[in-house]
């Protein structure tokens, strides 16, 4: 058939010709179509997320990048263009060689979740943000080299934020509190998991003005083990679309509603004029209200009369003491 899925005629006629004189037979077809094809597998480097998973691991991480994006162009006041790269898995080993030494690698805690988890931020983008926030153009040095004392502060109080945002970002999966525990520079010194041990890789490209650079999220597959289940598209999907009827969620709105500056007057009579006669009042004029001396005041909320009450004195300040509730208009719209 040469490459054609189509059979041409004369390619039926030689098959039929073949399958009536016996030199094709038709359970050698059969079976030949039921033969399973070999996928080689490599023990050593076992799968251990799914398509799905690492599908979800993306989605989440584009999350991520966003929320990173907006910290860094609000705190170096430059454009900053974040992507995710990739997401892969491999084992421990091969994703310390490939980092670069000196390097600044953030070692942070997933809590509750055990085991630890590395951020890995390449030199030119570090020494970019630094040079940025001390007031340069954020271009990294022609050398690279290790931090200074004053550096590293500067950059950890960096990588916590960026931590703040992998926390949001994971929210809608687990709570986590990541913390970072150790800031080291060379690649060889952070053994965190045996160099077998399979970990996933998310990989985001970062563009600081004319820097660019390579930033890694090293989690290692033990320690997101207790939540695999969670890390599948249906279960991201279906907690984002619920995030807005959760018990947490309406009291975050309630409180916020409750802390609202509402503007309360108290009406202490009305009285009807004339244009003249308004155009003509003047200091120590008196005007007559509508209201007697002992009747109950109305008490207005925002644009709507929600109480009735008494005035008086508290203190040195003038008061209102609330008699009655007032039930009238509807409450669902308001």
């Amino acid at each position: 058939m040469a490459g054609s899925d189509i059979l041409s005629q004369s390619e039926i006629d030689e098959l039929l010709s073949a399958l009536s004189t016996g030199m094709v037979s038709a359970e050698e077809i059969k079976d030949e179509q039921k033969q399973k094809k070999i996928k080689v597998y490599d023990f050593k480097r076992p799968d251990k997320f799914s398509k799905d998973q690492i599908r979800t691991l993306y989605m989440l991480h584009e999350h991520f990048a966003r929320l990173v994006n907006t910290y860094l162009s609000g705190s170096l006041r430059t454009i900053v263009h974040i992507d995710v790269a990739s997401v892969d898995q491999l084992t421990y080993e091969e994703f310390i060689r490939s980092l670069p030494s000196p390097s600044v690698i953030g070692v942070f805690q997933m809590a509750p979740l055990k085991g630890n988890a590395i951020l890995e931020i390449n030199p030119n983008i570090v020494f970019s943000i630094i040079d940025r926030l001390f007031g340069g153009p954020g271009l990294p040095p022609a050398k690279i080299r290790a931090l200074t004392d004053i550096e590293d502060a500067i950059i950890r109080r960096v990588i916590n934020k960026t931590l703040e945002c992998f926390q949001e970002a994971w929210k809608q999966v687990v709570n986590i509190q990541p913390k970072i525990d150790v800031i080291e520079t060379n690649p060889q010194f952070t053994q965190i998991v045996p160099p077998n041990d399979m970990v996933v890789i998310v990989t985001l490209h970062i563009k600081i003005g004319q820097a660019e650079g390579l930033i890694n999220l090293c989690i290692p597959y033990l320690v997101v083990e207790p939540i695999m289940s969670k890390l599948t598209t249906t279960y991201w999907v279906a907690s984002s679309t619920s995030k807005q009827d959760s018990a947490e969620h309406n009291n975050a709105i309630q409180r916020k509603v409750e802390k609202t500056l509402i503007p309360m007057l108290v009406e202490l009579g009305r009285a009807t004029v004339t244009v003249q006669e308004l155009l003509g009042l003047a200091v120590d004029d008196v005007l007559q209200l509508d209201s007697k001396i002992d009747n109950d005041l109305n008490i207005i909320i925002g644009q709507s009369e929600k109480f009735r009450g008494k005035p008086g004195i508290s203190g040195r300040k003038v008061a209102i003491q609330i008699t009655q509730l007032v039930s009238e208009g509807d409450d669902n719209n308001e």
